[in-house]
């Protein structure tokens, strides 16, 4: 049985100030009786950095430099929402791949403005197989699945579509194009439509816009990785005097940057706690200990949420699973 006395222990303050040191009131505890050394809740196994490599970076900077790739952005788009009013944000349309590099903003607010709200009722099928692809759809709110026909001509369910997802984007350079696939809102689900009418009357006022979309199509016609960077011209298995194909390998103009990022404080140990109360136990070795093991938490903590290069940030969309069922998960 226990008995809670309603006692609370207070920080003890000496001239009216909160303590800046250990005080020998708590560092008399590991000076008697048979103890342990000091322990913390907080410590977890620290995972991340156990499998992290360490690399070393001078000047501060981290830069990762990579293969030129044709897809930029996060591939999702961003909405504007005001009460139950959703409303496409004219720079966000960079994150459709044939809108990627255009800058015209009063293009774009035109286009933007053509966009329609649609709620959809739960079960709705919001694109039939087989169907004409005249309008673009970009989900604002809800979950809906794509299924169709996969390489076994078995009818499976092919992939879910989330908040910032979007589909339809034939209509910008494509014409007499199908659906190859149903999909159907999972949930009930808030759309923003683009009817490729709408489109088009905003094309034919914009010759920069035709430009950008006839050269976006000589882009798209080049030879890409599945990960859409551009492709390598190689050749194996031959025989004879096969003319061999020439290539380099380009890089990205921009490369991403971290900056240095570091956790600290600053331990105070007054010396009359190390002179008095240092046996059995090292006091400064214990102090340093528990605060080393803190910063190691806080760093722990910081690779994995720090929205600048945090992994939970920094994952890619194209790799994030989205659940058929349920809310999502890890």
């Amino acid at each position: 049985m226990s008995v809670d006395t309603g006692a609370r222990s207070e920080p003890q303050t000496q001239n009216g100030h909160a303590p800046t040191a250990l005080g020998t009131a708590a560092a008399r505890n590991l000076a008697t009786t048979t103890k342990t050394t000091p322990q913390m809740q907080g410590i977890t196994n620290r995972w991340v950095q156990r499998i992290l490599p360490w690399v070393e970076v001078k000047g501060g900077t981290y830069r990762v430099n990579r293969r030129l790739a044709y897809a930029v952005g996060d591939g999702r788009i961003d909405l504007m929402q005001t009460a139950e009013q959703v409303s496409m944000i004219p720079t966000e349309m960079g994150e459709f791949p044939a809108l990627r590099g255009y800058d015209d903003a009063d293009i774009l607010e035109r286009l933007a403005g053509r966009f329609t709200q649609w709620e959809v009722p739960a079960g709705t099928a919001v694109v039939e197989a087989g169907a004409a692809i005249d309008e673009l759809f970009v989900v604002a709110h809800g979950r809906l699945t794509r299924s169709g026909a996969n390489r076994y001509d078995e009818h499976k369910t092919l992939g879910v579509i989330g908040d910032g997802g979007f589909f339809g984007t034939e209509i910008f350079t494509e014409r007499g194009v199908k659906w190859d696939v149903a999909i159907t809102a999972e949930t009930p689900c808030t759309l923003l439509m683009l009817r490729r009418a709408e489109f088009e009357a905003v094309l034919e006022r914009s010759d920069s816009l035709k430009r950008h979309l006839r050269e976006f199509a000589k882009t798209a016609g080049k030879a890409q990785t599945k990960g859409g960077e551009a492709a390598l011209a190689l050749a194996a298995g031959h025989e004879g005097e096969h003319v061999l194909d020439s290539t380099f390998v380009d890089y990205e103009i921009s490369p991403r940057e971290y900056e240095l990022s570091v956790a600290q404080t600053v331990l105070r140990i007054h010396s009359r706690v190390a002179d008095l109360f240092n046996e059995p136990m090292n006091q400064i070795e214990q102090q340093l200990r528990l605060t080393i093991e803190e910063l190691r938490e806080r760093q722990e903590y910081e690779l994995i949420n720090n929205p600048d290069f945090g992994l939970l940030h920094n994952v890619d969309y194209s790799q994030r699973i989205q659940p058929v069922e349920g809310p999502p998960t890890p």
